[in-house]
């Protein structure tokens, strides 16, 4: 089958090759063929070094697909079912999963480093988070897998598999925002667009959008943001919106120390800053204790937006039908994000789903 591989951390594009099998699948494993990937901002993270990643690898992890062979001892999905792959699985059985943390538990996503997902001729290749969205067939542990409604378009169904259930996840689950509170987004892209869109279904009053692409900051406002700026006009805006005492929530979707700083400063004390970005494990931020004990701020991690993904990605297709979550207007934005574009080279401007993966019906 057709997939596309890096080859090595750094590379400035994927090698695209025909002749990549997948392994599986094995006892408690089923076997999808990918019918709609999304570039994720991970998947550059992962090419770049800034997220770990074994190589070879067939990276993607936003996807959906189909339902073409399952392995035994899967009894409750079936051939031909439509499902949504869940890069971030849960045993069920592990402290984190019994204490009603499965967004915690690692045990499947640990066990993609170690274990080759494909072969490339004859030489073993991984799959990013376990996954390899990037390929035209993936194989995926049962838990890794949620059947939808066959009414739920593969493009819809796959952006929830990541991006959407983070950014919404962040607001509704981690922070549970509450109705009339003030909220700045920082970082436009995919996520934080969800985010918007999770401030505006939690009621908050208002939604601040800030990005360096002005671009962005139009998109956001037609998600919902009630004022959108660039970095430099954070401070005037929260003198402005909420008379300099700072948002009850601040959600930082880039990660890196300067946004983590600014997001901390934007936050009103006693009010919440929210991690919503994967950022790089050798980069540091510094608080001192004067300002962690006294401007009293929790600082909340949100990782894969706190999601039960059984759960979640149920609740977010309803409210899509609903239509109060925008989630098609999101697939015509998806590529607005011109790093990715640049990153991925000759595989830009999401070329790199349209030649691994079709979405025909």
């Amino acid at each position: 089958m057709r997939a596309a591989v890096l080859r090595s951390i750094g590379d400035e594009k994927l090698e695209i090759r025909d002749d990549v099998t997948v392994i599986g699948p094995g006892r408690g494993e089923v076997r999808i063929r990918v019918r709609a990937a999304g570039v994720c901002h991970s998947d550059l993270s992962a090419r770049n070094g800034g997220l770990p990643q074994p190589v070879p690898a067939v990276l993607g992890h936003e996807a959906a697909g189909d339902v073409v062979q399952v392995g035994d001892g899967v009894d409750d999905v079936t051939v031909g079912d439509r499902v949504i792959a869940n890069w971030l699985p849960a045993c069920g059985s592990c402290p984190s999963c019994l204490r009603d943390e499965p967004y915690l538990c690692v045990a499947h996503v640990m066990l993609g480093y170690v274990q080759p997902r494909f072969l490339a001729g004859d030489e073993a290749v991984f799959g990013m988070a376990g996954c390899g969205a990037f390929a035209e067939q993936m194989v995926l542990p049962r838990q890794g897998v949620v059947k939808i409604d066959d009414d739920v378009p593969y493009e819809v169904a796959a952006l929830v598999g990541c991006g959407v259930t983070t950014g919404v996840g962040a607001v509704v689950n981690t922070a549970a925002v509450r109705p009339g509170s003030t909220v700045v987004v920082i970082g436009c892209g995919g996520v934080g667009i969800a985010a918007v869109q999770g401030a505006r279904l939690a009621g908050a009053s208002v939604i601040a959008a800030v990005d360096t692409v002005a671009a962005k900051l139009d998109v956001a406002r037609g998600f919902g943001a009630t004022h959108a700026v660039t970095p430099d006009g954070l401070s005037d805006l929260s003198t402005e919106v909420t008379r300099g005492e700072g948002f009850d929530y601040s959600f930082d979707v880039v990660a890196i120390p300067q946004t983590l700083r600014a997001a901390w400063t934007a936050t009103r004390r006693g009010g919440a800053v929210v991690v919503v970005g994967a950022g790089r494990a050798d980069h540091q931020v510094e608080f001192s204790p004067f300002e962690l004990l006294f401007e009293g701020k929790r600082i909340l991690p949100s990782l894969y937006g706190s999601a039960h993904a059984r759960r979640d990605y149920a609740r977010l297709l309803d409210l899509w039908r609903a239509g109060r979550l925008d989630l098609a207007g999101m697939i015509s934005h998806r590529y607005l994000l011109s790093e990715l574009d640049q990153a991925f080279g000759a595989l830009g401007n999401g070329d790199v789903i349209r030649q691994v993966v079709t979405y025909d019906a």
